[in-house]
């Protein structure tokens, strides 16, 4: 899926969005992370610090470019063998704030040959996306049953620094995992978005999978995030953000319950119905036994309203406010995807899991959510719907 990632690159490095050598929001947040989790935030020291000494060294843009996208990749793929060993850490929190580490070296370490602006947006864009899971995103041919999942990164973090995500959690411990269920083989591959408006306005939702709906090439498309106390699958994604909440570079929404705001891709508002109905097998999909009941969430506010309605017929004419995953980027990326499906036709199954939420970090509670997720996605592929 290297093409994938060039188109993504061409996308994101326009000169109007030339990177600043001032450090961003996340990264000025890797001071008190190392105070606070010494150990998380050191995981992945290795290839952060190696990346380092190559990059002061580098003779040259090209070469730089080249060893960039190799430790990128290679970020990823270490932190998907982490958390998928016996004794794993089931901890995301690792590779975000080693990403970030990257990504602030561009701008603070003292290079042999230095970089211009826009070589640094560049580079910056390779290490954000590769270590994503962009790049590597593809499937084996010869899998009976492919699911593509995503997760997000941490969030709120300035309230709390010490979050972890599951989302992003199930992301690394279920990426190129095979699955044996009866005569068939469910192969599930996964990627990682940020949690920042910028980068949905630039439809990084839409290139990524754009692909795999466009063609039909995979059985389901689930979006993950972390939401409240038990699963939800969220029926009716909204097109609006309402959500007072910042995102990860404490840029706002716009929006308010009062006055809604549509979101972009490029220059042009999102365009789509103020609701869509996502395609998941929620039926099998909540035949899933674990500690977490598993809710068909219908519940949406309008302009007027906050109502549970059984049909789109029940939404027209309506406003959106919030769709049944909130006003968030977690409601965004549910609606963009299913939206996208529909514009392309699809027959792909989509829409969006929310997980429980957890305060912090716990890694026996992330580990029955994971495995909850896992059970939740074979049986939506392989139980007959009623």
């Amino acid at each position: 899926m290297r093409i994938l990632y060039l188109a993504l690159t061409l996308l994101l490095a326009t000169p109007a969005l030339f990177a600043c050598t001032e450090l961003t929001i996340e990264e000025k947040r890797l001071a008190e992370a190392a105070e606070q989790l010494p150990e998380v935030v050191s995981r992945y020291d290795e290839t952060v610090e190696t990346f380092k000494r190559e990059l002061r060294n580098s003779p040259g843009f090209d070469k730089t470019l080249a060893m960039t996208t190799q430790y990128a990749e290679a970020l990823w793929q270490i932190a998907v063998k982490d958390l998928q060993a016996s004794d794993s850490t089931f901890d995301d929190r690792p590779l975000y704030w080693a990403r970030l580490k990257m990504t602030k070296a561009l701008r603070t370490e003292e290079l042999v040959k230095p970089l211009e602006e826009s070589q640094i947006h560049e580079l910056e864009t390779i290490i954000d996306q590769v270590s994503r899971g962009y790049s590597t995103l593809s499937f084996n041919q010869d899998s009976d049953i492919k699911i593509l999942i995503t997760g997000f990164d941490p969030f709120l973090l300035d309230r709390n620094i010490k979050q972890s995500n599951p989302s992003g959690v199930a992301a690394l411990r279920l990426d190129n995992t095979i699955i044996e269920s009866g005569d068939k083989t469910i192969e599930i591959q996964a990627a990682m978005f940020p949690v920042r408006y910028q980068d949905f306005d630039e439809g990084i939702v839409e290139k990524v999978v754009e692909p795999f709906l466009e063609n039909n090439s995979i059985d389901m498309l689930a979006t993950i995030s972390m939401g409240r106390e038990h699963f939800d699958l969220e029926h009716f994604p909204g097109r609006r953000r309402s959500s007072s909440a910042p995102d990860n570079n404490n840029i706002y929404s716009g929006g308010s319950a009062a006055k809604p705001v549509i979101g972009k891709i490029g220059e042009k508002h999102l365009e789509g119905p103020e609701f869509v109905e996502f395609s998941l097998p929620y039926e099998a999909m909540m035949k899933t036994e674990g500690k977490y009941k598993i809710n068909d969430n219908r519940e949406v506010t309008t302009i007027e309203k906050t109502f549970k309605p059984n049909s789109l017929e029940e939404l027209k004419d309506a406003i959106a406010v919030e769709g049944g995953g909130g006003g968030y980027l977690s409601n965004e990326i549910s609606y963009r995807t299913v939206n996208l499906g529909n514009k392309l036709g699809t027959k792909v199954p989509t829409g969006h899991i929310h997980t429980p939420r957890i305060k912090e970090f716990d890694k026996t509670v992330i580990k029955e959510i994971v495995e909850q997720i896992k059970e939740m996605l074979v049986n939506g592929v392989t139980q007959p719907e009623k």
